[in-house]
């Protein structure tokens, strides 16, 4: 931990050079989920929303940010993405729709930044579309799933967190 890669010598913040290392195909999934009220969730499930399709705007929203990562990221390396998949399953027990975002490429350098912003965005995407009927919603377990490729080879996130959120109030 005590090699932060984003900082040189001298302390200052630098781009990482991935010049000499290899390509490697690399693979990263990242979710999330997004609570609301069993009202909210309804008007998404039924497609009622008078904005229209919730699930399918937030999806492309998540793509676009997956390849716009090294705009929003100061010291992220732009990527050539060659894939990129955004998934909803719709909770309705937990009033909640859970993200998984998973991001692909050959390169010299992870994913892990443009799934994790795939998520983010995604799930901040529903947030404005819905706002209007629900302000309290939130956003819960962002995180990393599992990550594939490169010099550090494969990760994976315990089970525990890959479970839905507690319901709001639970401790």
């Amino acid at each position: 931990m005590n090699d932060l890669t984003h900082f040189n010598r001298d302390g200052n913040a630098h781009m990482v050079d991935v010049g000499d290392k290899h390509e490697t195909h690399r693979i990263a999934e990242a979710q999330g989920w997004i609570e609301m009220q069993p009202e909210t969730l309804q008007l998404i499930q039924s497609g009622s929303h008078k904005k229209g399709d919730v699930l399918g705007i937030a999806r492309i929203a998540g793509i676009m940010a997956a390849k716009r990562t090294a705009d929003l990221i100061p010291l992220c390396h732009p990527l050539a993405l060659t894939h990129v998949d955004v998934d909803f399953q719709i909770l309705a027990e937990r009033n909640c729709v859970h993200c998984l975002a998973r991001c692909e490429t050959y390169g010299k350098t992870g994913v892990e930044m443009e799934a994790l912003t795939a998520v983010q965005i995604a799930l901040l995407t529903i947030y404005d579309m819905c706002k209007a009927v629900d302000r309290g919603m939130s956003m819960h377990g962002i995180g990393l799933v599992r990550k594939s490729g490169g010099k550090s080879g494969d990760w994976q996130r315990d089970t525990l967190l890959a479970q839905a959120p507690p319901q709001l109030g639970d401790a």
